[in-house]
């Protein structure tokens, strides 16, 4: 039976529209663009609206880290005026202070905010490469 010339053949080029999930995702690993899909470190390249808000929440819990950092500071600092004023002829009592007292709760402070940072970082980098 030969075909009717009038019947052509009809191409379909989009994507099927009811896949496998594992067919799916294998996909979307080859061509990441193909599905509509977008990673966050693309988002952030491009300078899209979603990648701005990645950086900023980023920034946001650096500072957070920094404010918390500079308010145990003045904390620690803040107050030593008044202890210097309470006794002003205990020289030994300002070089004890400002010798020990202080010099270990600021190293430590300084460890934790870099941990923090670090920490932070590293998060971001894993929302960044999806890990």
């Amino acid at each position: 039976m030969p075909q009717d010339p009038a019947e052509r053949r009809v191409v379909v080029t989009g994507p099927p529209r009811r896949t496998a999930p594992h067919a799916r995702l294998r996909s979307r690993r080859r061509h990441p663009h193909a599905s509509g899909y977008y990673r966050p470190r693309t988002e952030i390249d491009e300078q899209t609206t979603l990648g701005h808000t990645y950086v900023r929440s980023l920034m946001r819990t650096q500072l957070r880290a920094a404010l918390s950092v500079f308010a145990v500071l003045v904390l620690l600092v803040g107050p030593l005026p008044l202890v210097f004023a309470a006794a002003p002829d205990a020289g030994r009592l300002a070089w004890l202070v400002l010798g020990f007292c202080l010099y270990a709760p600021l190293i430590l402070l300084a460890r934790w905010y870099v941990r923090r940072a670090e920490r932070n970082e590293r998060d971001f980098v894993r929302l960044v490469e999806d890990r």
